[in-house]
């Protein structure tokens, strides 16, 4: 349920659930960010979801903050009432080479955790992980579901340049980098996909409910890859399962 509503500023409301972040909330705070849309409010600009949270930023000339409040209760209110309804999820399939040269912190994180290399790439690999938002970079995906025995802090010197494709650990979370940026994850390998395309309807590969699973590849396997998404030829595996 929603522990409170309230202004953060003169044109956002935040809105936060009390719920553990689990599953079943990341589908109720999807789901209310879907009825708002549904609504087409005039002067709501955008919708920010969160791990447990959602912030809606509005043009306070167009709507007021009593008004904004009064349309999410509304919305709150039906939800509350609707049965639990399954929904179709999409896994999509993340090549990744683990290697040193693109995963400079695979020591690291095996270090750390008093793991061999190979357990730290096998154990990240046998996890099925769940999307819960996207933010840091546009199209950043924040992923649960990391196996404990990996979980690495985060380095406490800012890397000032982390490759786009990079996939890293950050304590109990895996993520994967959409462009060049400075970070401080754990990069463990890189993938070849693009995750953000400006030119698509849809520009990001990750939507929050969505499932990842990583699959390991060699090297000549990756640059195989990256030739074939060059030339237009290679298309992410994703697999649609009802839920």
């Amino acid at each position: 349920m929603v522990q409170h509503i309230q202004a953060i500023s003169d044109n956002a409301v935040y809105i936060e659930w009390s719920d553990d972040v689990s599953l079943y909330l990341n589908d109720t705070i999807t789901q209310f960010c879907s009825d708002m849309q549904a609504r087409s409010i005039p002067g709501v600009v955008e919708l920010v979801p969160a791990y447990k949270s959602v912030t809606i930023y509005y043009l306070p000339h167009a709507l007021t903050y009593r008004d904004l409040v009064d349309e999410v209760r509304t919305i709150l209110e039906k939800e509350r009432s609707q049965i639990p309804h399954t929904r179709t999820r999409r896994t999509i399939y993340v090549p990744v080479y683990y290697g040193r040269e693109v995963g400079p912190d695979l020591d690291r994180v095996a270090d750390v955790n008093n793991l061999s290399v190979e357990d730290v790439i096998k154990k990240h690999q046998d996890s099925r992980y769940f999307v819960h938002m996207l933010g840091f970079l546009p199209g950043f995906p924040y992923l649960g579901g990391l196996d404990q025995l990996i979980a690495t802090p985060r380095l406490t010197t800012v890397r000032q340049e982390t490759p786009k494709g990079s996939v890293g650990i950050a304590h109990h979370q895996t993520g994967i980098y959409p462009t060049t940026s400075p970070g401080g994850w754990n990069i463990i390998g890189r993938t070849p996909l693009p995750l953000m395309d400006l030119h698509n309807e849809q520009p990001f590969l990750f939507h929050p409910g969505d499932y990842v699973q990583f699959q390991g590849v060699t090297k000549d396997e990756f640059q195989a890859i990256e030739q074939a998404i060059d030339a237009g030829t290679y298309h992410a595996q994703i697999h649609h399962n009802r839920e």
